[in-house]
């Protein structure tokens, strides 16, 4: 006996729905393309800044062992290193050495470090028998660029400020320079002094509220 099978209805209008094995096209973004293309760009000249400073370095002096404060230096003592330059740390350049050999160390240099003018003095040790006290001093109250250690001063109290009186004949306190550190955003400099141990405690309290004024001298400390 044959079976007739119920047909199923047809919906009018509506055709086979094609498949595609493609994903749907994104529509690009012009500003993160454009945001890519930057940062590419950013990355490839900090690469060519970083590789450019590596080869342009210069020879500089750095010690070639530990020098103990007081020691005078001699060739044996240094060593050249290459580094990029950085004015942040003014090492001695490789073809100054004939301006620091045989100056005397004012602290203890380790091995490898970087040598500056600032750590060796000319003639003898001036911080031997002394007392070194650290003055923070402004433009006007010490000689623009003439100071340099193992130079010879007179430091000065001067009025506190608001203070008319004037005193005829001011204190006054015999140092050597220990060092100079480097001017700030406001042009103040600290400059270390080495003094006899009996006045340490009155040039320490003139530095603590400003009432400084430091005086080149001509000849050596007493």
């Amino acid at each position: 006996m044959a079976v007739i099978k119920p047909r199923q209805p047809v919906e009018q209008g509506l055709g086979p729905v094609p498949i595609t094995t493609s994903a749907p096209r994104r529509a690009r973004r012009p500003m993160l393309a454009a945001a890519g293309a930057a940062l590419a760009v950013v990355g490839a000249l900090g690469a060519y800044a970083m590789v450019h400073q590596a080869g342009d370095r210069v020879p500089v002096l750095a010690l070639a062992h530990m020098v103990p404060k007081g020691q005078v230096l001699t060739t044996g003592d240094l060593m050249v290193a290459q580094v990029a330059p950085d004015p942040a740390l003014a090492p001695v350049p490789s073809r100054d050495a004939s301006q620091v050999l045989g100056k005397t160390a004012l602290t203890d240099l380790t091995q490898g470090s970087l040598l500056t003018r600032g750590s060796v003095a000319s003639g003898p040790d001036v911080t031997a028998g002394k007392t070194v006290v650290g003055v923070l001093a402004k433009p006007g109250q010490l000689p623009a660029g003439m100071l340099e250690p193992g130079s010879s001063v007179q430091v000065v109290q001067t009025p506190a400020q608001g203070d008319s009186k004037v005193p005829a004949a001011p204190m006054t306190v015999l140092a050597s320079v220990v060092s100079v550190g480097p001017a700030d955003a406001g042009g103040n400099s600290v400059v270390d002094l080495a003094v006899n141990p009996g006045d340490a405690p009155q040039l320490a309290a003139w530095a603590a509220v400003g009432q400084v004024a430091i005086t080149l001298q001509s000849g050596p400390v007493g």
